[in-house]
């Protein structure tokens, strides 16, 4: 601990890591996601289905919003946005 961390701020600081590295192990499951969701979709318009499965998504939306409530609904819609391709880093 450096003279000037309370002794509160070491277990907050330990907290705030371990935050950062599920952090980072969501982002990647989540550019995980997209990469299979792409493959999906290929595998699927290749078929000759459609780009986007609006049921399927509504299922998607209902367990994140079941789980989690409505910001659990926000998150799967940004999943889904993701992983259509329309949104990429920088954007």
């Amino acid at each position: 601990m450096s003279p000037t961390t309370t002794p509160a701020a070491a277990p907050v600081d330990d907290l705030r890591s371990r935050i950062d590295a599920i952090d980072a192990e969501l982002v990647s499951l989540v550019e995980e996601r997209c990469r299979i969701s792409a493959a999906i979709q290929q595998t699927r318009m290749a078929a000759g289905g459609p780009r986007v499965v609006h049921a399927r998504e509504a299922e998607i939306v209902a367990h994140w919003r079941a789980r989690l409530g409505a910001p659990g609904g926000r998150i799967a819609l940004a999943l889904l946005e993701l992983g259509r391709g329309r949104v990429r880093p920088g954007d």
